[in-house]
């Protein structure tokens, strides 16, 4: 049985890998396509063909964007992060609070049950899947509610990685202040640096930066959370080591080669080869988000969630954009 279920990975793995060349191809043909658009197409595709879902056992984002933005530390110089964080975690302390209460706020007079509005809320507010993960375990949250919460940030991911990089061109916003309003906006750590990516390169580094300064939130919200549902129904007793365990460990990873990056521990062939591998699981992590939507999936979320969902979105978007215009409209990023 774990043979076979290594050559299921193994299979999948080797599906990822082929459809992020076919994306690469695909984007050389058609310029006007970028790359990851191209890649999530392609996963898309793949996923609603019915294929065994064994085929799909290769498919973690979470660790291929992980392990991708760790590796673009090496080529952040460290200065760059401080700086770019400094105003993130600014963005973050004041954009996270208004959208989580406006959200909050919405979903109750959408008649959405607590639990689902603290899920819902803390997905929307700091990181999708991963914020949504942790408040559901710290509010004892049902699965159907934690299904549909990532149902619908993949959802409005995926246009929003096109969509606002669009808009940001469109409205011919520096790439600083594009990249974090893509940062503070786009739920899904991936579809940023999808969006990013998209931009330029300077965004890119700034989206990155600021959704990292983003992520390091969770922790609190899980443990505030947890709190707050203990005074009302008195389920569980959260610890504050909790924090801890729910902090984004690959935010300090990203630090880490930055700095060795920085003064001089990694030579420029080696940060050169550690970027060509960031590009690759990059890769993987577009291919991967197109495999994890579903249109049947899709069908079965209510109409309640949507609207909630995609009035703060909407909500989200128009605010961050306000915070990375006045954050970030003065910032030349380094190199």
């Amino acid at each position: 049985m774990v043979n076979k279920n290594k050559a299921w990975f193994v299979v999948s793995f080797l599906l990822i890998a082929g459809l992020a060349i076919a994306a690469n191809r695909l984007s050389k043909i058609n310029t006007h396509i970028e790359f990851p658009i191209w890649a999530v197409i392609l996963g898309i595709i793949v996923r609603n063909l019915r294929l065994p879902e064994k085929l799909h056992s290769a498919a973690t984002t979470e660790f291929y964007i992980k392990v991708g933005l760790v590796l673009l530390g090496a080529s952040v110089n460290f200065a760059v992060v401080m700086s770019v964080g400094a105003r993130g975690i600014v963005q973050a302390l004041v954009g996270v609070p208004l959208v989580f209460f406006f959200a909050w706020f919405v979903a109750g007079k959408f008649g959405l049950e607590s639990k689902a509005k603290a899920v819902l809320s803390t997905a929307v507010s700091i990181c999708g899947v991963s914020a949504a993960i942790a408040a559901g375990g710290a509010v004892v949250a049902k699965k159907e509610h934690l299904t549909y919460v990532i149902a619908l940030v993949i959802l409005f991911a995926l246009p929003l990685m096109v969509l606002v990089p669009l808009l940001a061109n469109a409205m011919g916003l520096p790439q600083p202040v594009a990249g974090a309003w893509i940062g503070n906006n786009i739920d899904t750590t991936a579809a940023v640096v999808g969006a990013g990516q998209i931009v330029g390169d300077a965004a890119l580094k700034v989206a990155s930066v600021v959704k990292m300064a983003q992520n390091t939130l969770i922790g609190f919200a899980a443990f505030l959370l947890a709190l707050y549902f203990t005074f009302r129904t008195g389920e569980r007793r959260p610890k504050p080591v909790e924090i801890w365990q729910r902090f984004p460990k690959f935010v300090l990873g990203f630090v880490i080669v930055s700095i060795l990056a920085s003064i001089g521990v990694l030579t420029s062939g080696e940060v050169k080869a550690l970027n060509s591998l960031r590009s690759w699981f990059f890769a993987f992590a577009f291919v991967c988000i197109g495999l994890s939507f579903s249109f049947k999936e899709m069908k079965a979320i209510g109409k309640r969630p949507l609207a909630v969902f995609a009035i703060v979105t909407v909500f989200n978007t128009a605010t961050a954009l306000g915070l990375s215009w006045l954050l970030f409209n003065d910032y030349q990023i380094g190199s």
